[in-house]
């Protein structure tokens, strides 16, 4: 799960925020009756940018390497690794370090523990001890978090394995990344403006 590239780009509008990181566990339309207005957003938000991603040509070329090892786990492991390249270069998109970001971001999602579902309530309390936003930024810690999914996966997965594929291929991950990444950053900029 791509959680750091998530809500960064939902900009500092805390319902935003909260609506895109619990983006992938909300289901059905009416999310303002569920959430409000503002979180509402933040969901309609998580899944432009997932349908922007899934459609895009360089994402299609990043999974395309990882498909015949890892089928339809790739675009999984694709999100993981373009969440890696973001922390590991924090400083291009934020004057903010990543570690006071992250302490924002997890100290903004307790606050909305109320409303927060249930399975990202559980899955909070070892993102907050881990500190995985930040640690995503070393490839130890998308080991880490790739093993964690892999053990939740329901079919054998292989996602365990994938940093040693990131790897062997690092410079081309970096490369998509640093190709799909600003035209997402100005869709999710052009849609907030949008979607006041």
């Amino acid at each position: 799960m791509n959680f750091l590239a998530h809500v960064y780009l939902s900009g500092n509008d805390e319902g935003t925020m909260v609506g895109n990181f619990i983006g992938d566990f909300v289901k059905g339309r009416d999310l303002a009756a569920q959430f409000g207005a503002g979180i509402s957003r933040g969901v309609e938000l998580h899944r432009a940018i997932d349908d922007f991603t899934d459609h895009h040509l360089v994402v299609k070329q990043s999974k395309s390497r990882l498909w015949p090892k890892y089928r339809h786990y790739s675009a999984v492991i694709v999100d993981v690794f373009y969440d890696h390249f973001l922390a590991a270069n924090w400083k291009n998109y934020s004057t903010e370090p990543l570690e006071v970001y992250a302490r924002r971001v997890y100290q903004l999602m307790q606050k909305h523990e109320h409303i927060i579902p249930g399975q990202v309530k559980y899955m909070l309390a070892y993102m907050t001890r881990g500190n995985w936003l930040v640690n995503y930024a070393q490839l130890e810690g998308i080991r880490r978090a790739l093993t964690g999914m892999s053990r939740r996966a329901a079919f054998e997965s292989k996602m365990d394995q994938a940093v040693d594929d990131l790897r062997k291929d690092y410079g081309s991950f970096e490369a998509d990344f640093n190709s799909f990444f600003p035209e997402l950053n100005l869709f999710a900029q052009d849609w907030r403006m949008k979607y006041k």
